[in-house]
């Protein structure tokens, strides 16, 4: 008997913005970026859907992108590989026309589907028919040549419900860890999430290589990070950001942010008055 293809919800993809991106505003005109809840079934182990489509591009276009503690599936003409978590940043070019399809996991939520500690996939990225074989050779074949992206994404529910992934409270947890983590800007150490999740130091650490893939100070350091992107392009000083994101002093904050953005914050700051009007579209 045929597996059931997931019903997704009626409405439409939303168009959003991607905390992450480099350049928050850039592109707009190049392509456009949606995001999909998932269905029920599937939505304890995959955070959400997301697609990028561009036409016509007269230029190539990068879009450059500070990863988060995180694996994606990304299906596209140029490449249909899993990412697992990326350390540094990433990019990927657009040219002519063209779509990418992504499923982001939870945090912990790619385990079931691998069988094995997610650090194996630490910056590293697998083809999807490497790790799946025919399955999943035949799941990419069949997003391509999906025109919907509606459909696409209910394809790709299918492959994975297909495997049987089971329910696992160890992923409920780590997921619940990282979410706090990205929620309060004031944890900035590990033994204060330790602290919070009642675990050992050396437990949590255990925890998150095991199910995310990489270390719980990786993990704040990199959120930390992100908000540090957003409010220095809004226009907040780096002293106080410093002070406010457990940085022992605008220095380091300066070090991690030129290694993990590409350029040092009052670089990044002169974006803000390059980018164009979100709303004028």
């Amino acid at each position: 008997m045929a597996a059931m293809v997931p019903r997704l919800p009626q409405a439409r993809l939303v168009e959003t913005r991607q905390r992450g991106w480099v350049d928050p505003y850039a592109g707009l005109n190049a392509f456009n970026f949606t995001r999909q809840a998932p269905s029920p079934e599937i939505s304890a182990y995959v955070e959400h859907f997301w697609v990028v489509t561009w036409t016509d591009l007269a230029e190539p276009y990068e879009q450059r992108i500070v990863s988060h503690p995180t694996v994606n599936m990304t299906i596209t003409q140029d490449f249909h590989r899993i990412a697992g978590v990326i350390k540094g940043g990433f990019s990927y070019t657009m040219r002519g026309s063209g779509r990418v399809l992504g499923t982001r996991f939870r945090p912990g939520g790619f385990r079931p589907f691998l069988g094995g500690p997610v650090s194996e996939l630490t910056g590293r990225f697998v083809e999807i028919g490497e790790m799946y074989g025919a399955a999943g050779a035949s799941l990419v074949e069949r997003v391509l040549a999906e025109p919907d992206p509606l459909a696409a994404i209910a394809l790709t529910e299918t492959f994975l419900l297909s495997m049987g992934p089971e329910p696992d409270p160890l992923a409920e947890e780590v997921a619940a860890l990282v979410a706090m983590v990205a929620d309060d800007v004031s944890m900035t150490r590990v033994d204060e999430l330790a602290a919070s999740s009642g675990r050992s130091v050396r437990s949590l650490q255990r925890l998150f290589r095991d199910y995310v893939g990489i270390g719980p100070k990786w993990v704040i350091r990199r959120f930390r990070l992100h908000e540090a992107a957003e409010r220095v392009y809004q226009g907040l000083d780096l002293a106080t950001l410093a002070t406010e994101l457990g940085y022992t002093d605008q220095a380091h904050l300066t070090r991690d942010f030129t290694a993990a953005v590409g350029m040092p914050p009052a670089a990044y700051a002169r974006l803000r008055g390059q980018a164009p009007d979100p709303h004028a579209r």
